[in-house]
C-alpha cells in the first residue's frame, strides 16, 4: 500500500515537473495586474474599516 502511494506521488511529481517546464512564471504584466488588484482590495478594506470606525465614533459622540 505504501509503495503504491509512493509510486503515485513520484508519477504525479514527474508529471508536474513536465508541466512546469512550459510555464517559467508570470510575466511582468501579470504581476502588475495582480499588484494593482491587491492595492485596490486593500484600499477598499481600509475604507470600509475607517467608515465603520467613524460611524461608531459618531454614535458615541452624538449621544
Amino acid at each position: 500500500m505504501l509503495l503504491k502511494t509512493v509510486a503515485r506521488v513520484q508519477i504525479y511529481w514527474a508529471h508536474m515537473n513536465e508541466k512546469m517546464k512550459d510555464d517559467r512564471g508570470q510575466s511582468t504584466s501579470e504581476l502588475a495586474v495582480m499588484a494593482a488588484v491587491l492595492i485596490v482590495v486593500a484600499g477598499l478594506v481600509v475604507a470600509a474599516i475607517r467608515t465603520k470606525v467613524l460611524e461608531k465614533i459618531g454614535i458615541i459622540n452624538g449621544g
